[in-house]
C-alpha cells in the first residue's frame, strides 16, 4: 500500500502541472487598453496633389474630403504596393461613389512606369472585370504622384459625377484607359 500513495501523489502532481500549463488555475492576464490609433498623415507630395485636385474641383463647386468608408479600386501590383491616400468628392445624391486615389512613387519615372502597368492591367481581362462595363477612367500623373478616378454612368446617381472627371482631367498629364 505504501507504493500506491507516492504513485497517486505523482499522478496528481502531473495533472496539476498539465492543468496549470493549459491556463486553468492561472491568474487572468491583464489586458492593456488599446493604444490610440495614429492620425492619418500624408506625404508632402500627396498633400500637394490633393491641394491641386481640391482647387480643380472647386472651380466646379465640388469639394474633396476624407471618406468615412474604406475604399480600394482594382490595382496593378505597382499601385497596390505604393503609398496612397483615398479621398471622396462630396456628391449629395451619390455618397457611395466619387472616390479619388492618390498614389506616391519615389520619382516621376517610377510613377510613369506604374501608370503604364495600371493601364495595361485595367485593359486586360482580369483587370477589366473589376469595373462596370461602362466604367470611365481618369488617370493622371502629377510629378511623382498618380491620381486615379473611375465612374460609371449607369451606376452614378448624382448628375455631377461627370464634373469630377472633367475637373480631374485638368490636373497633371493623362493616361488613356480604353474601355
Amino acid at each position: 500500500m505504501t507504493g500506491r500513495i507516492p504513485a497517486r501523489a505523482a499522478a496528481i502532481a502531473v495533472v496539476g502541472l498539465l492543468l496549470g500549463g493549459c491556463g486553468i488555475g492561472a491568474a487572468p492576464a491583464s489586458i492593456a487598453a488599446p493604444a490610440p490609433s495614429p492620425s492619418p498623415s500624408v506625404s508632402a507630395a500627396i498633400a500637394g496633389t490633393a491641394a491641386r485636385i481640391s482647387a480643380a474641383l472647386g472651380t466646379s463647386g465640388l469639394q474633396l474630403s476624407v471618406p468615412q468608408v474604406a475604399f480600394r479600386p482594382a490595382e496593378s501590383p505597382l499601385l497596390a504596393a505604393a503609398p496612397r491616400a483615398i479621398y471622396q468628392v462630396q456628391l449629395p445624391d451619390d455618397q457611395e461613389h466619387g472616390f479619388v486615389v492618390v498614389y506616391e512613387f519615389p520619382d516621376p519615372p517610377a510613377a510613369t512606369a506604374a501608370a503604364q502597368e495600371q493601364v495595361a492591367y485595367v485593359q486586360s481581362g482580369p483587370g477589366r472585370v473589376q469595373f462596370p462595363t461602362d466604367a470611365q477612367f481618369v488617370f493622371r500623373q502629377l510629378g511623382s504622384t498618380l491620381v486615379f478616378y473611375d465612374w460609371s454612368p449607369s451606376a452614378a446617381t448624382d448628375p455631377r459625377a461627370p464634373d469630377i472627371a472633367a475637373a480631374l482631367a485638368t490636373v497633371g498629364q493623362g493616361f488613356t484607359i480604353q474601355g
